[in-house]
């Protein structure tokens, strides 16, 4: 088994290590980088090439190319001799990425593995365990390798973040749908790998978070933070934008009938529901199968209807998902287990039943999973609700398929959480006369930077060193 090229083993992880330039792609790829795409990558390997451990955001809407920008970055990192590490929400995103990544890097000499509760699997390339597409391994001999340094890119769920789990020389870390992690897990693989007993003690490695809608506190970190942006807000040719309407009560049946019009066209549907206050005396079981039901028998009984919820087993719900994908199902009835992981280009509708209850974040995740295809797609957001409140936040969903839009909304309607904190959201601890002023926050970061450029240890600045030590003692820094 062959490796590849393997430098001195430093954190640094500079970009001139890789055989090939900054902007340099590998020849086989089925497509043309976006000039989004392009610029976000030229960016990273900037920050990959320095000894300061990168902490960067890359934020694009669903079908960007955030995935490959992201692959792009491991495959320098891999090239410079270092580890690569893919972290995921679900088990059904983590082997999304496994299958698609070991198919762009098919070429390229790379061993992957997947590491889940479920999976212990590597790519073909890992020819000393078999020489089948994908071969099953124990997890034992899958740690193994991964210590060796013989697994270049791991990829899995908050699995690759237990204590057992040990690198050679991680020297990036990618956190997909990062909003979906809590603070402290989010920071975890950059805190403990400290203590990796690998030649590299006490290095820290560079960490890239993917999300399509950055939730309040990070967007907060962002403009006023130690995190760095790279937006993706160039969508491929032919991608067309998602129309989003609020639906009532009054207008149901003519938003069924317009899924029947879709199905008769040859697409499919999506129905995603809440657990409301009703079903919490209920399993999600019951909750998932009386929806369903009342679809099957009352709404659409001449039509296919599929299930998917949360108390299935990971094969179970990939069973569902593959069906669904392979048309076997008209539209599938899924509670929110559906916000990440599902590709279904021919799925055109999705429904939100009870949209108030689902956070801008989530609903703007549950739209991603339409608009995939060529075909031009469709969001309906169901409430009963006519609030100011609810027609205020649903109505950023209704004018903007903007991640940032969506976030920037989220923000003004929530705070940007307790700042340097664990909370999510809620008024700050730092007080802002207007936390909507994105342009005073931007000029007050970078005169912060270029004073932290010049005098990094605050000489200079007793007043201003006094107060950060305070405020070091009182609050959790990430």
């Amino acid at each position: 088994m062959s490796s590849p090229r393997k430098d001195s083993p430093s954190r640094k992880c500079s970009h001139s290590r890789s055989p090939r330039s900054k902007s340099e792609a590998p020849g086989n790829l089925p497509f043309e980088l976006t000039g989004a795409q392009k610029k976000a990558a030229a960016q990273i390997f900037q920050d990959l090439g320095k000894s300061m451990p990168m902490n960067r955001l890359l934020n694009g809407d669903v079908g960007s190319g955030k995935t490959l920008v992201a692959a792009l970055s491991a495959l320098s990192t891999i090239r410079a001799g270092f580890q690569v590490s893919l972290m995921a929400p679900t088990e059904v995103l983590a082997r999304q990425h496994f299958e698609s990544i070991s198919k762009l890097f098919s070429s390229q000499n790379i061993n992957i593995g997947l590491l889940t509760n479920s999976y212990q699997i590597t790519n073909s390339n890992f020819k000393s365990i078999s020489n089948d597409k994908i071969s099953k391994i124990k997890r034992g001999e899958l740690l193994e390798f991964l210590n060796k340094g013989e697994i270049h890119l791991i990829i899995g769920t908050h699995a690759i973040i237990q204590k057992d789990v040990r690198f050679k020389n991680l020297a990036l870390v990618i956190v997909d749908e990062q909003h979906r992690f809590g603070v402290m897990q989010r920071a975890y693989l950059q805190q403990e790998i400290k203590t990796i007993n690998d030649g590299l003690k006490g290095k820290i490695p560079h960490l890239l978070s993917m999300t399509a809608t950055p939730i309040p506190r990070t967007l907060s970190l962002a403009f006023f933070g130690n995190l760095d942006i790279s937006v993706l807000d160039e969508m491929p040719k032919n991608r067309k934008p998602i129309e989003t309407k609020i639906i009532s009560e009054k207008q149901r049946e003519k938003a069924y009938e317009f899924i029947r019009s879709q199905i008769k066209s040859g697409r499919q549907a999506f129905v995603i529901f809440p657990l409301v206050e009703e079903s919490k005396a209920l399993s999600e079981l019951k909750a998932a199968t009386a929806e369903h039901k009342r679809l099957s028998e009352n709404i659409f009984p001449d039509l296919s209807l599929g299930l998917l919820h949360g108390k299935l087993k990971s094969s179970e719900k990939e069973k569902v998902m593959d069906d669904f994908k392979n048309k076997k199902f008209d539209i599938l009835v899924a509670t929110s287990v559906v916000e990440v992981g599902i590709d279904v280009p021919n799925a055109t509708v999705i429904i939100i039943e009870d949209a108030e209850r689902f956070g801008l974040s989530q609903l703007h995740q549950f739209r991603g999973r339409v608009g995939r295809g060529e075909h031009q797609s469709y969001c309906f957001l169901f409430t009963q609700s006519s609030t100011v409140k609810t027609k205020s936040r649903l109505g950023a969903l209704e004018k903007s398929n903007s991640g940032f839009d969506i976030a920037q909304k989220d923000l003004e309607l929530r705070g940007p959480g307790q700042f340097l904190g664990t909370r999510q959201s809620g008024l700050p601890d730092i007080a802002m006369e207007n936390i909507a002023n994105v342009r005073l926050i931007e000029i007050s970061k970078k005169y912060a930077e270029a004073i932290i450029a010049e005098d990094p240890r605050l000489e200079n600045h007793p007043l201003l060193a006094e107060e950060i030590s305070n405020l070091n003692r009182s609050v959790h820094l990430e």
